[in-house]
């Protein structure tokens, strides 16, 4: 399945745990594996802590000094920090589930991460028998 996903700040990090456990549901496999990729290179996807709010901060806070958007890249397009979050963050993670729950731990979510936005994107969920 594709999902939109449409981002308002050029650094932020949305839950989208609900689309992958729709995509499980729908698929009607009562257990396997869901991959989730995301087809951007300067956008990605993780699993983190849903609890506390202040994580995510801290993670793109993080992020934003240690790879802070520059005019010294080479990469013209002048998005060269993008790239760089998104490449250490990755573009793909896969969940085992069972019985429509996926196995992620108490406080843990899927999250998709812009590094470029705003903007819209798309994630792709492949449920695994």
């Amino acid at each position: 399945m594709r999902y939109a996903v449409k981002t308002s700040l050029r650094n932020q990090l949305i839950d989208i745990t609900d689309f992958i456990v729709e995509s499980v549901r729908e698929s009607r496999v009562s257990h396997g594996i869901v991959n989730v990729f995301v087809p951007h290179t300067t956008a990605g996807v993780t699993i983190n802590e849903n609890s506390d709010p202040d994580v995510v901060q801290d993670i793109l806070e993080w992020m934003g000094k240690s790879i802070p958007k520059s005019d010294r890249f080479r990469h013209r397009e002048g998005n060269s920090d993008a790239h760089i979050k998104a490449s250490l963050v990755g573009s793909s993670v896969t969940i085992p589930f069972r019985d429509n729950s996926l196995a992620l731990g108490t406080w843990q979510c899927v999250y998709f991460c812009e590094f470029d936005g705003p903007r819209s994107r798309e994630v792709i969920v492949t449920v695994v028998e």
